[in-house]
């Protein structure tokens, strides 16, 4: 078995990531910015230097990993104030990023998994799901820190022979998720009418247990070697049929209203959230091939298992 470092381990995605692998029979060192919050069996290193600035010099000279999985990021903030959103997604999710991965090949890790994003890649699908290998088109600091950092690490990569693994999820969910899907959750318990009744675009997810194994096999698979990877649940519902389901297991009636999306679209002109209204109704359709054919990966979990047990959780706390 690996001992696997995973950054970010007291995350939403690094709990689910860290259970897995400890179920599995690995051994999981978490390396958080303060102390608590890592799942049973995580031997905790707490580093809190911005941006990982420390972390080669506080890394112990008994500390023999395998693996680091490269979770830990600044991610999409609502209503920024940073004077310079882009230089501040920089600082963490690159030159942050870049520290780690220098860290980890002097200190005789051989393979570094990031965890990137969809979106450095694009917010939208041109029509067909989108491929590891398509053009770049990033719309926000988050979506070009991450394309920068996979740039970056790949030249690091080749340069010091560390094995670099890019994994790029689109919006992932399931118990304890935070911003946008939980405030649609919330919307949905409280009864609130959505205008979404009419929008047929798709959206993949991935169901934060699929992630965890997808994960867990690019960590320790060795056909995962230098190779990045689209993954997602098998299935990508429209936002209508998402908020059905989500009534459903939350118990709910579902409430939607079939509002045309050019009237939504005139909305968001109007209110200047054009962007965040195309973001929600257009199609983004992500290709998983690569991974199937590579590792044979099948997400372990479909969507409505992945949303009865976000359900779950959500009930359980209201």
């Amino acid at each position: 078995m690996s001992h696997i470092l995973v950054s970010g381990a007291n995350g939403f995605v690094g709990r689910a990531l860290c259970r897995a692998l400890i179920d599995a029979g690995h051994r999981v060192t978490g390396l958080v910015r303060r102390a608590g919050g890592c799942v049973d069996g995580t031997t905790e290193w707490i580093d809190s230097s911005p941006d990982y600035a420390g972390v080669g010099g506080a890394w112990s000279a008994d500390l023999n990993v395998d693996c680091v999985v490269h979770l830990a990021a600044r991610v999409h903030v609502m209503n920024d104030q940073a004077a310079d959103p882009d230089a501040a997604f920089r600082a963490t999710n690159v030159d942050g990023t870049l520290r780690l991965a220098a860290a980890a090949q002097q200190h005789g890790v051989r393979r570094f998994v990031f965890v990137s994003s969809i979106k450095a890649v694009a917010e939208r699908d041109n029509g067909w799901p989108l491929r590891e290998d398509d053009p770049a088109r990033p719309e926000d600091g988050y979506g070009r820190s991450k394309r920068a950092a996979e740039d970056n690490l790949l030249r690091f990569g080749e340069e010091t022979g560390l094995d670099v693994v890019i994994v790029r999820p689109p919006l992932v969910y399931g118990p304890h998720v935070r911003a946008n899907f939980l405030r649609l959750m919330d919307a949905v318990w409280r009864g609130v009418p959505l205008p979404l009744g009419a929008v047929q675009a798709r959206r993949s997810m991935i169901y934060v247990g699929n992630l965890a194994d997808a994960l867990m096999r690019c960590a320790t698979d060795p056909y995962a070697a230098r190779q990045c990877f689209h993954v997602a649940d098998a299935s990508a519902p429209t936002v209508a049929e998402l908020s059905r389901a989500l009534a459903h297991h939350l118990g709910r009636p579902s409430r939607m209203l079939p509002v045309p999306a050019g009237w939504l679209r005139a909305v968001g002109r109007l209110t200047g959230r054009s962007g965040q209204v195309d973001r929600l109704i257009g199609s983004l359709l992500v290709d998983t091939t690569h991974i199937r054919e590579v590792l044979g990966w099948r997400a372990p979990f479909s969507t409505d298992e992945g949303l009865s047990a976000t359900a779950a959780w959500y009930r359980s706390t209201h």
